[in-house]
């Protein structure tokens, strides 16, 4: 192998096209922009979604639903999963650090989903009335 026999792979390099360069290219004269109109002009064009001033889809459709920005702070955990947890204090840092509740939670509020049998105490976490019975039921507290 010499310096004067090395070149790229197939495929690895492509040259630009060239328009406007005479009829022989096939991209002569109008260059590919077609005859007349906004589009085949310099510097002509339109916005994204401009439908020559027909009312644009985005503007006929309604505006529905809305999702607050303050529920990634919040995070619900079920009976059955502190069951799982299987630790006898539980609050907000072992939650996160068993990763059943996102790092940015701030509320976590345990639901009525399942079954408790062992005695938890729960500090700094809130519980539906429903999921109060049933830890207190079992021993454990909410504080």
């Amino acid at each position: 192998m010499e310096l004067n026999g090395i070149k790229p792979a197939d495929g690895a390099k492509h040259y630009k096209r060239r328009v406007g360069r005479g009829i022989g290219s096939g991209l002569g004269k109008t260059a590919g922009r077609g005859h007349k109109g906004q589009k085949s002009r310099a510097g002509g064009y339109h916005k994204v979604g401009f439908e020559g001033g027909q009312m644009p889809l985005q503007r006929r459709l309604p505006k529905r639903g809305f999702k607050s920005q303050s529920l990634q702070f919040n995070a619900e955990i079920t009976l059955t999963t502190l069951e799982r947890l299987g630790a006898a204090d539980v609050d907000l840092l072992t939650l996160k650090a068993a990763g059943l509740v996102g790092e940015l939670a701030k509320v976590v509020k345990v639901v009525k989903t399942g079954a408790l049998t062992k005695a938890v105490k729960l500090t700094g976490i809130g519980a539906t009335a429903g999921a109060k019975a049933a830890i207190e039921a079992v021993g454990g507290s909410v504080a």
